[in-house]
């Protein structure tokens, strides 16, 4: 073996990297984990430690902005004392600030947009020897033809990271990039770029790959997932074509995709998740408001009394079908009126769960350049707390529902409060039995005593308590056969 060779394994590179923002960030993040341990990183969780410092960011609230930037802030005194390391940002607020963030945090080393994860390896070995700064990011909407941004914006999905997957048994599959919707309030096509359907060979493929690495579940990525669409000769692929292929391959048990647009949830699609048992009865469909008005200011494309014929084509397609959905508060000239016509929605619609936030203005959008940012922020923060306790009411009446009922549950580990626990308990002390969790086949979260060997298996799990976000249960073992596995809870 080469003396460099042995240098090389002897002195592995470490790597800490910080993640925020949707799933698709955290794919983002594994993808360019794995590409980077082969060029010999280890993942550490110790910054002080690490060869590169990476920061996979999000734009699509001011909040998780700042946090980055306060983030960066703490590394400074480090680079000053040990030059060499690579701080490099990625993602979201790399594509949309770009140069700003040379200017925030000077010492930053790499800056990189989600279309160019594939270069980053290189990029980093280029810094390390002598390169300078580099930034890497695709061309803005206006700069070059669709297909020059298209490519522009063009992600990879190579090589895959099992330690950075929600559990070893469940895995994000990208089956499209960017957005074309532009809503008002949204930052995403301006950074994801143009709508591209990812090729559907290439995605069984990958699924084929993960079921082979023992995968039980893959989940479906996109930006407005159920408008993925392949053209192919004259050839078109949907979504719905797509859930066939993927059900027929073997190790694979459940199959859920996010996140939807509510014009494009068809009947067709809906059957396919009818007929096809190991896709999941759950969808996340975002109304983002109960308001007309609010949704023509938003440039959604549907009207509220369209969002309620989606709820009623769900429920005659997929009886007990769990849907949940985004809102978002405090948006530009919402009037009190506007706000409970979005209460009322919610509590017509009875989601699974929503997830509310607060407007935030976001530099480069319609909706920054056409309406003042007008709602106090006293308000919103009303508004927030009023919908969430409202939703937090129904998610708790929705879950009684469950007890005593038999559920299936895909046991995904440890419970966050037994993995609280393990770490102030001596390993000689730790107990075989101990509090594990896992999801349903609707997403719903589920705590049992159980045992680290069950992590991986799909149980039944009798429910005896709930709260407004758990089910509690106990594992079934006085009865087997496949009447146990025939609820889809």
């Amino acid at each position: 073996m080469p003396p460099d060779s042995e240098t090389k394994n002897a002195m592995p590179k470490r790597l800490y990297i910080e993640t925020v923002g949707c799933q698709m960030n955290m794919l983002d993040s594994e993808l360019v984990v794995a590409s980077l341990r082969q060029q010999g990183y280890e993942l550490t969780s110790d910054f002080n430690l690490a060869d590169t410092i990476l920061f996979n960011t999000c734009s699509v609230r001011e909040h998780a902005e700042e946090k980055v930037y306060s983030q960066l802030g703490r590394l400074r005194r480090l680079k000053e004392s040990h030059p060499e390391k690579v701080i490099a940002v990625m993602g979201c607020m790399a594509q949309k600030d770009q140069k700003i963030v040379f200017d925030r945090a000077p010492y930053v080393d790499l800056v990189v947009g989600p279309g160019q994860l594939h270069r980053i390896p290189d990029l980093i070995s280029e810094i390390q020897n002598g390169g300078g700064r580099k930034m890497e990011v695709s061309m803005g909407r206006r700069d070059g033809s669709v297909e020059q941004i298209k490519r522009s914006h063009e992600s990879f999905d190579p090589l895959r990271d099992p330690e950075m997957r929600p559990s070893p048994y469940q895995a994000y599959v990208r089956i499209q990039i960017g957005c074309d919707k532009f809503c008002t309030y949204c930052i995403v096509p301006m950074v994801r770029g143009p709508e591209q359907g990812r090729p559907p060979q290439d995605i069984i493929r990958e699924a084929q790959a993960l079921a082979d690495q023992g995968c039980l579940e893959i989940v479906l990525l996109g930006q407005t997932v159920n408008s993925y669409r392949y053209q192919d000769g004259e050839t078109t692929v949907r979504l719905r074509d797509l859930l066939y292929p993927l059900h027929d391959i073997d190790g694979i048990k459940r199959i859920k995709f996010v996140t939807n647009y509510p014009k494009d949830m068809t009947y067709e699609l809906l059957e396919a998740v009818r007929d096809l048992p190991k896709v999941s009865p759950y969808l996340h469909v975002p109304a983002q408001s109960g308001s007309n008005r609010m949704l023509e200011r938003m440039k959604r494309g549907y009207t509220v009394e369209d969002y309620r014929d989606m709820m009623q084509r769900i429920a005659e397609t997929i009886p007990g079908a769990a849907v949940s959905s985004d809102f978002i508060v405090g948006f530009c000239g919402e009037t009190e009126e506007d706000f409970q016509q979005t209460v009322q929605l919610v509590e017509e619609c009875r989601f699974k769960n929503s997830f509310i936030f607060k407007y935030s203005e976001r530099p480069g959008t319609r909706g920054a350049e056409l309406y003042p940012d007008d709602i106090p922020l006293d308000v919103k923060k009303r508004r927030n707390n009023e919908l969430l306790e409202l939703q937090n009411r129904i998610c708790e009446e929705e879950n009684e529902k469950f007890l005593g009922e038999r559920v299936e549950v895909l046991v995904e580990g440890l419970s966050k409060q037994a993995v609280n626990q393990e770490a102030e308990t001596p390993e000689e002390l730790r107990s075989n039995i101990v509090q594990m969790t896992g999801r349903t086949h609707c997403d719903r979260i589920v705590v049992f005593e159980g045992n680290r060997r069950q992590a991986g298996q799909i149980l039944p799990v009798a429910i005896y308590d709930t709260t407004a976000h758990t089910l509690f249960g106990t594992v079934v073992t006085d009865c087997v056969g496949p009447e146990v596995y025939s609820l889809n809870l």
